[in-house]
């Protein structure tokens, strides 16, 4: 079953607080009453759904960090977090509520930071996501790169591990090997082994599901593990030669 299908219903029954909250409340309104007055009303959502709001919300803030709202990044919204025709109605109101508000995407950050604490996996998944939607429309803006690493940095992210993901992003032949596995030329294979078997743990998709990565977004993930592999064979070469 697709997340999206429940994500308004399902966002009804529970209190967020914060931005998002904040958020939901204004685009709900009144069901949110009737649900606290009904006694469906609980304190925590579902991963799953926290994380796809997530997605929805920064997304829409990272459309406009440059200016502009491309069509391409609205299409690779829609693609990349595979939403169904017959949900795009409801997943476009609060993409569009998102967008149009006056809050920053400082606050979300910070609540997403927040709700994922020790599970930096999972927030590395929502940047790899973001640097998905800003390359669709053929280039990532200084803005948007801005707006990327800054939401890193809120997320507990340190230099390395957020230049390891934007390396992940390129093809096979062009990413640099030790800057994917965090790792500098000048250390030992085993020390880089370690690195690289951490590194493959944290990202298997089966973990990430675990943890509350939808499944709509989980091939991006495995993207991820193709780039780790691929770095790890790399540089077995390189330290042979």
């Amino acid at each position: 079953m697709s997340i999206w299908g429940s994500l308004i219903g399902g966002m009804i029954g529970f209190s967020l607080g914060g931005p998002f909250g904040m958020l939901l409340g204004s685009f709900l309104g009144g069901r949110i009453s009737r649900a606290r007055s009904q006694g469906r009303f609980s304190s925590f959502a579902q991963p799953q759904q926290v994380f796809a709001l997530s997605l929805i919300v920064l997304s829409a803030k990272l459309s406009k960090a440059d200016g502009q709202v491309s069509r391409e990044e609205l299409a690779a919204v829609k693609d990349k977090l595979r939403i169904p025709n017959n949900e795009l109605d409801q997943v476009g109101k609060i993409f569009n509520k998102a967008k149009e508000e006056s809050t920053g995407y400082e606050p979300y950050a910070q609540q997403i930071a927040q709700i994922y604490r020790g599970n930096l996996n999972v927030l590395e998944e929502v940047i790899n996501i973001l640097f998905y939607i800003a390359e669709a429309d053929g280039n990532v803006s200084e803005a948007e790169l801005k707006m990327i690493e800054h939401i890193a940095q809120i997320f507990g992210l340190n230099q390395s591990q957020f230049n390891g993901i934007k390396e992940s992003r390129k093809s096979s032949d062009k990413l640099n090997p030790y800057i994917v596995l965090e790792s500098s030329p000048d250390d030992d294979l085993q020390t880089i082994r370690k690195r690289y078997l951490k590194l493959s743990k944290e990202h298997h998709p089966d973990l990430l599901i675990s943890k509350g990565v939808v499944q709509e977004v989980i091939d991006e993930s495995k993207k991820k593990m193709r780039a780790i592999n691929s770095a790890w064979d790399k540089i077995q070469k390189l330290k042979k030669n």
